[in-house]
């Protein structure tokens, strides 16, 4: 298996191209248009859910012309077109996420958690997105309820830091003992020492 570079991008304005018009595509439709992609669809036919989206849509197959100014690629169709689209995508080093089909993908949407500031991504190679599921669904469970707290404490804490010229090595022991010091104020217990 090769291993994958967890990466997190920022698609806010930027073309995003998704190639399907069916439920599997109005899935990942959603979730590129709640970063703020500009997402373009490229489908012979398309879903009701897609058409009220409010996104340009081509009713057609795929054209490597298509990718113009694309900086994404969601294949969320055939194989032999996620296959077409690969190779297209691949001329031009553009990743193509391709939906429950590993073999032409080159980028992996992965299990999110989002909650506070907060950004989790789990991935399975696109091998096992079932199981990449039910870790998103257990650690969302787990997750404290004031994280946004955490975060917002963080931040306060870079800041300081950064002005204070605190090495690296030295932030995130500080950032545990200002975080239990949180706890400590609102008498409830603390931060896992072990983090």
């Amino acid at each position: 298996m090769t291993e994958l570079l967890p990466l997190f991008l920022t698609l806010t304005g930027r073309r995003v191209l998704l190639v399907g018009g069916g439920s599997v595509a109005a899935a990942k439709l959603r979730q590129l248009l709640a970063v703020g992609a500009d997402v373009h669809v490229v489908a012979p036919r398309v879903d009701a859910e897609i058409e009220r989206a409010g996104v340009t849509i081509a009713r057609r197959r795929f054209e490597p012309a298509d990718l113009d100014e694309t900086w994404l690629v969601v294949a969320a169709a055939t194989p032999e077109a996620n296959r077409e689209v690969a190779a297209a995508a691949d001329a031009r080093r553009i990743f193509v996420n391709a939906v429950d089909d590993p073999s032409n993908a080159t980028a992996f949407l992965s299990g999110v958690v989002r909650r506070g500031g907060v950004t989790i991504a789990i991935s399975t190679s696109g091998d096992a997105p079932a199981l990449t599921g039910l870790l998103r669904e257990a650690l969302d469970a787990v997750l404290p309820a004031e994280l946004d707290t955490w975060v917002d404490q963080a931040r306060r804490e870079r800041g300081v830091w950064r002005r204070t010229l605190v090495p690296m090595e030295k932030r995130r022991p500080l950032l545990l003992e200002a975080l239990n010091a949180l706890y400590e104020r609102s008498g409830k217990s603390g931060v896992p020492k072990d983090i």
